[in-house]
């Protein structure tokens, strides 16, 4: 009979952190509670994962001896290795903070510490869309787009951290401005870039005269990723050719990405799990056109599985591979 291994994880956002409380049986892992407040000031924040994560400790009987380990994820940049969160841009004032160690200290449980999109990546590697593959990229398309990366079947961060950092790669000179760098990965596969793409789009047809029935010149500024794929789905011609253009970067970036690294599956979440069928067949095309025959052929591309509980099960995710690797994920 197989044991359960009772853990911890703490997602610590921009504005709200959780701490959640699962177990992981055989080759499944099970969330069973969950507790959210905002993030405030640092201190602040600190008390409250603290505060937080003994409540949970108590309400279900746990104790060092039956809680196998705690799991932190966290934006970047941070130091794995060290425990150490390092100046997120998310996260103003968290400026090299020892949280595993300050977790440890408290409650005397192994802790691990990673960044929020190698967190997904172990989640949908282990119990999602990527379950049974040792070459694997998750990637994240939301607000920007990161990935995580497991390699011959482990999780690879890179020398200090920054492996997998895919939107900062330069997919054309000129376009949406993305990781601070203009026709990027993350300028055109985001929803601040697909939303940019828009924008340029809408503004050429006002100034060619024409009328766009969506938006008006002085709602320009408030059009979004998800305002576009409604149309889009409503079969708004404009709304269609802001997305090709993205799902057509989406190909190109893909392609870098298979034929650099040879995955079996890619693993796209965010926007992508909710557009697929404006993107799919287009970046497909691309993939076919661009990508290595026989790098494109073992390679699958997938929607993340996990969904919308993704985040839950990334930190859970950091504190089962504890239990994997000993004393560091």
């Amino acid at each position: 009979m197989e044991t359960k291994d009772y853990l911890l994880g703490i997602d610590i956002g921009g504005t709200k952190c959780a701490v959640n409380y699962g177990y992981r049986e055989g080759e499944q892992l099970f969330l069973l509670d969950k507790e959210r407040f905002p993030t405030t000031t640092v201190a602040e924040t600190i008390d409250a994962i603290q505060q937080s994560v003994e409540d949970m400790m108590q309400k279900h009987a746990l104790t060092k001896k039956n809680l196998r380990a705690i799991g932190i994820s966290c934006g970047g940049p941070l130091d794995s290795k060290k425990g150490v969160v390092m100046s997120p841009p998310n996260l103003p004032g968290w400026d090299h903070i020892p949280i595993v160690q300050l977790l440890e200290e408290r409650f005397g449980i192994n802790a691990g510490l990673q960044n929020d999109a190698n967190a997904c990546a172990l989640a949908e590697w282990r119990y999602g869309a990527g379950r049974g593959t040792q070459n694997m990229v998750f990637m994240t398309f939301g607000t920007g787009l990161g990935a995580g990366l497991i390699l011959n079947g482990e999780l690879f961060t890179g020398a200090n951290d920054n492996a997998g950092e895919l939107g900062h790669i330069r997919l054309s000179e000129h376009g949406p401005v993305g990781y601070g760098k203009a026709g990027s990965f993350e300028g055109f596969c985001s929803g601040g870039g697909i939303a940019q793409i828009a924008r340029s789009l809408l503004l050429q047809r006002w100034q060619m005269g024409e009328t766009v029935a969506w938006c008006k010149p002085e709602e320009m500024e408030q059009v979004t990723a998800q305002k576009v794929a409604e149309e889009a789905n409503n079969g708004d011609e404009l709304a269609l050719e802001i997305f090709d253009i993205s799902a057509k970067a989406l190909g190109k970036g893909l392609s870098i990405v298979i034929d650099i690294l040879n995955p079996e599956a890619i693993v796209i979440g965010g926007i992508y799990t909710r557009c697929e069928t404006l993107m799919r067949d287009r970046m497909l095309k691309i993939i076919g056109k661009e990508a290595l025959p026989n790098s494109r052929k073992v390679c699958k591309v997938m929607i993340a599985e996990l969904g919308e509980k993704i985040g839950d099960y990334a930190a859970l995710s950091v504190a089962s591979s504890l239990l994997d690797k000993g004393s560091s994920c």
